[in-house]
Parts: C-alpha cells; sequence; structure tokens
C-alpha cells in the first residue's frame, strides 16, 4: 500500500509535468500561476546570473517564452523527493533531438496547499565515458 509520501511524490511529479508544459506551450500565464506568491522565489537558467524576486524571475520567463528562437524543451528521468513542506524534482532536459541537454533542479514549497515553483536551476550535463574497471594487482 502506498504511503502518503507517494502520493506528495506524485503530485509533486504532476505539478513539475506542469511546468515543462507551461514551458512547451510558451504560455506565460501558466508558468505565472506554478511560481509561489509568498515565499521568495529564485531561478538560474544556463549561463544566467541568479535571479531573485517574483519581478526578475517572471521577467526572465517573459523573455524565454516570448523568444522564438527558445528551443523547446522536454524533461526526462524526473525523480522527485518529498521533506515536509518542500520537495525537489531532479531531471534531464532535453531540447528536440537530444543535441543540447541540461540536468535541471526544480525546488517546491507546499504554499496554501498547493506545491508552488520557488526556485528553479538548470546547467549543461556534460556525459563523461565511463571509466574502465579497475584491476587488482
Amino acid at each position: 500500500m502506498p504511503d502518503a509520501s507517494d502520493s506528495d511524490e506524485l503530485k509533486v511529479l504532476a505539478i513539475n509535468a506542469l511546468f515543462y508544459q507551461a514551458f512547451a506551450q510558451r504560455d506565460l500565464s501558466a508558468m505565472d500561476a506554478l511560481w509561489a506568491r509568498h515565499e521568495p522565489i529564485t531561478c538560474i537558467h544556463p549561463g544566467w546570473n541568479a535571479l531573485s524576486g517574483r519581478d526578475d524571475v517572471m521577467s526572465s520567463w517573459r523573455a524565454i517564452l516570448g523568444n522564438a528562437a527558445s528551443p523547446p524543451i522536454q524533461a526526462s528521468s524526473e525523480t522527485a523527493h518529498v521533506n515536509g513542506e518542500f520537495a525537489w524534482v531532479l531531471c534531464v532536459e532535453s531540447t528536440q533531438g537530444g543535441e543540447v541537454q541540461l540536468v535541471a533542479t526544480n525546488l517546491f514549497r507546499l504554499e496554501d496547499g498547493h506545491w508552488r515553483l520557488c526556485h528553479y536551476q538548470a546547467g549543461l550535463l556534460v556525459r563523461t565515458p565511463p571509466e574502465p574497471p579497475r584491476t587488482l594487482n
């Protein structure tokens, strides 16, 4: 029988999916609705300086979602972790065709009974070949 944390993880994964749906559909209203209203929010887009505060964070999303040259992003390998009123999702973001892959952390806070984003950070994922097995002498 699943416990309450399984249910919370599923809820967080569902909200995370809505975040990437808003991203894919370039829907600023949906994106805005996902972010916390009372919790301080922060955001670090790949290659950007850290942004803090609702005005700066939402301004960044307005610029990204309004830019036709911004590539569509898809998330995969999502894992959710819940600890009390905080939750985070780790995932891989890929551009169409997978040419560019990023690793992302999306942090959520339970706010007024709903999971809301309070931090997003993504950075370039560098895949290194696995090390060869070591032999014992």
